[in-house]
């Protein structure tokens, strides 16, 4: 158990690494996060639904979105169980990271991917 706890932890640090490397950032506060569960506030210039959608449809990934009072606020990216790899991180940053250009948000190339990848390899 205790592999898997630090397995969870690293890969949510390294999407945070990611997220704020982006320029986006992360909804709850250092202490208060879920390395299992990750919510990234929505860039008020971007449409919450259609990335969702396309990373969907183009990426076959799906993230969540707020519930209640946090809808069309943040995503709710989750990291549990075998899907808590290095791999789908960076898939899920790149995948982001096109979405996001495409809508219209500035997000300089390969920048979530770097940081996590960056990341990875310093631990």
């Amino acid at each position: 158990i205790e592999k898997r706890l630090a397995r969870h932890s690293r890969n949510s640090q390294a999407l945070i690494n990611g997220i704020e490397a982006m320029g986006l950032e992360m909804h709850a506060q250092e202490g208060y996060r879920l390395p299992s569960l990750n919510t990234v506030v929505i860039p008020k210039s971007v449409t919450d639904i259609n990335v969702r959608r396309m990373i969907l449809d183009c990426f076959n990934i799906e993230i969540g979105g707020g519930l209640g009072i946090l809808r069309g606020k943040i995503w709710r990216v989750g990291l549990m169980g075998m899907n808590s790899t290095e791999k789908n991180v960076i898939l899920l940053l790149e995948a982001l990271e096109r979405t996001l250009r495409k809508e219209g948000y500035h997000v300089k190339p390969s920048s979530g991917v770097g940081a996590a990848i960056d990341f990875y390899d310093s631990t």
